[in-house]
């Protein structure tokens, strides 16, 4: 057993690190130097979460010192074991801010030892992406510990304010290291050069080289769209991943990765939606949770399975946001996503097609990200938290545009019964004067139109497109001299008559083929005889 003394605020403790422990770090050592990648995967999943379950599931695991011996001291795996012991802490404990700090020092050493050292290694991919999306995690979780300031003791204010100083999880530092992990893999040249073609058909993997530098690379291309859209900057999210064409996935790596597959087109459908883009958004939510519909039972025991239903979730939350906004949005969608929609997010599409504000603000609250302020509050003034200023304002931006748009649903529905109506008269449907109705009707026609991604552009990038089934313009009659609504339906009427000549033809094709026996005989015979 593992036994703790005294682990106060020093962390000076006794350890007993039991036999089995240091074997497995001594192994693991071993296959890293060895660069035998299903042994490293075999004890990074599954028997680091053994030991930690039978030895650690309330503590932490040994600090690097007990271990070094077994290891040769050798510098990068003591970093590497800290980089785990870090991410056990904050899962099972709660870290203080030294923990915090020293987590931030490990982080920078290992990528900094990355970017300027030749390391030829090979680790699995999976951990890869966990170490940036758990430095990822830890930024977050720092900037929302920051944020609690009215909470903190003088001494623990002293202590921040001291990390500020030092620049601890400082999101233009956060971002520096992304992006200098991205610059220095050369990344995407590769993926501008054959789409990631290669990438994927070695799945990562490259003989006589190390794939670490360059995995880290690509990953970090999700995590600093991750951090701008933390912040509320969705359209440098969205630039952030260029190389990584969402709408284009015949070499995209991600789907190897559930996590990082997953991150991607959340993060890129909630930039999507908050950029009014709700064709692109709804398109990106579709494709992840049919990806999650098809691999969730190949992960039932995997420790990452919650974190994969709460995405699965919050995506069909903003999935009925999209709709309800844009409702020909649900013609893109997948049959079997479209269902567990409607299956789980049925009363609440009726409420806020009526324009019910509360709903969408329930949705957004359960579904949105955990932003994050980019620059640390004021402490000597703080009397609140500073995080719920950073998801206020998001929200209240969200709600604004939902606002702008409150009484359009009911004005599509009036249109819809029509084909011709006198702008007196809806005026009067409405319960409005001409005047205000005028500019329900712009507003509407403003809101039909949005940017759709194309081919061959970056994710920012599109054409404008008129995202409704529903055209209508306002002209005067001759006859009356009224102006008069023109309604015009685009919604296409479904033939099957393509549908049934296919089915007809090939129905025929099996015909002739049963008609055939003799021939078939005669064939199977002959080259029988011939084998004979």
């Amino acid at each position: 057993m593992a036994y703790r003394g005294g682990y106060d605020d020093g962390y000076e403790g006794f350890y007993q690190v039991p036999d089995i422990v240091k074997q497995w770090a001594h192994y693991f050592y071993r296959h890293i130097r060895e660069r035998n990648i299903p042994e490293i995967q075999s004890m990074y999943e599954i028997s680091f979460l053994r030991l930690s379950d039978r030895y650690y599931k309330a503590a932490p695991w040994p600090e690097v010192q007990h271990i070094q011996e077994v290891v040769d001291q050798d510098h990068v795996f003591c970093l590497l074991y800290k980089e785990m012991y870090f991410r056990h802490l904050y899962a099972r404990c709660q870290p203080t801010l030294r923990d915090r700090c020293d987590s931030w020092d490990n982080y920078c050493d290992l990528f900094g030892l990355l970017l300027t050292s030749n390391v030829n290694m090979q680790l699995p991919n999976i951990w890869l992406w966990d170490m940036v999306d758990e430095f990822l995690y830890q930024f977050q979780s720092f900037c929302q510990y920051r944020g609690k300031v009215q909470s903190m003791s003088p001494e623990e204010i002293e202590n921040l304010k001291k990390c500020e100083v030092k620049k601890v999880w400082n999101t233009i530092e956060v971002l520096n290291i992304l992006q200098a992990l991205v610059d220095k893999s050369g990344i995407v040249a590769e993926l501008e050069g054959d789409g990631g073609a290669r990438l994927c058909q070695l799945e990562g993997y490259y003989p006589q080289s190390s794939n670490v530098l360059r995995m880290l690379g690509y990953f970090s291309l999700t995590g600093l769209m991750r951090v701008h859209c933390l912040v509320g900057d969705y359209y440098t999210a969205l630039k952030a991943i260029y190389p990584l064409n969402l709408h284009e996935r015949a070499h995209l790596f991600t789907p190897r990765i559930p996590g990082a597959h997953i991150t991607l087109f959340y993060y890129g459908g909630f930039s999507y939606l908050m950029q009014r883009r709700y064709l692109d958004a709804s398109r990106c939510f579709n494709t992840a949770l049919l990806y999650i519909y098809r691999v969730k039972g190949a992960h039932r025991t995997s420790p990452q399975f919650d974190q994969m239903l709460k995405k699965n979730e919050q995506m069909y939350q903003l999935l009925a946001i999209c709709l309800a906004l844009c409702p020909v949005a649900s013609k893109s969608l997948d049959e079997n996503v479209l269902m567990q929609l409607r299956e789980r997010q049925t009363d609440n599409m009726a409420a806020m097609g009526r324009g019910d504000i509360d709903v969408y603000d329930t949705l957004f609250r359960d579904a949105c990200p955990k932003f994050v302020t980019s620059t640390p509050p004021a402490y000597d003034q703080a009397t609140t938290n500073t995080n719920q200023l950073a998801f206020r304002a998001q929200l209240n931006s969200f709600l604004l545009e939902v606002r702008s748009q409150q009484t359009l649903p009911q004005l599509k529905q009036y249109l819809l019964l029509y084909s011709s109506i006198s702008l007196t008269r809806l005026a009067a449907l409405m319960d409005c004067d001409e005047g205000a109705l005028r500019q329900q009707l712009l507003c509407l026609k403003n809101k039909q139109r949005q940017l759709k991604w194309d081919v061959g552009k970056d994710m920012t990038a599109g054409t404008w497109t008129v995202a409704t089934d529903l055209e209508f313009h306002i002209d005067v009659d001759t006859e009356t001299g009224h102006e008069m609504v023109l309604v015009s339906d685009t919604q296409q009427v479904l033939t099957y008559a393509p549908f049934l000549a296919h089915h007809i033809i090939r129905f025929e094709e099996i015909i002739r083929d049963l008609s055939l026996p003799s021939a078939a005989g005669i064939a199977g015979a002959t080259v029988g005889a011939a084998r004979a």
